[in-house]
């Protein structure tokens, strides 16, 4: 089953403020939320959890974006199947 977290919690996982959050789907370090309504916005906690592992084990920005693209991938993927 997938469970989905929102922006507050997202936050409090990642340990950053919403700005920053946002400015690093911008940079490509974070997948973009998935909108579930135009007032309600979620991520897959595995993908917050992987990313925040590989920031934890201080992954290179571009490693860290090369894994944000493989996540989005396979969000994209799955929805299209």
């Amino acid at each position: 089953m997938n469970t989905f977290l929102r922006l507050v919690k997202v936050m409090e996982v990642m340990v950053m403020s919403r700005s920053t959050l946002y400015l690093r789907v911008k940079q490509g370090l974070m997948t973009p939320p998935v909108r579930l309504s135009e007032r309600c916005s979620v991520w897959p906690e595995y993908e917050v959890s992987a990313i925040n592992a590989a920031y934890m084990a201080e992954k290179t920005k571009d490693e860290i974006r090369e894994l944000v693209r493989r996540l989005y991938q396979q969000r994209t993927n799955a929805a299209s199947a």
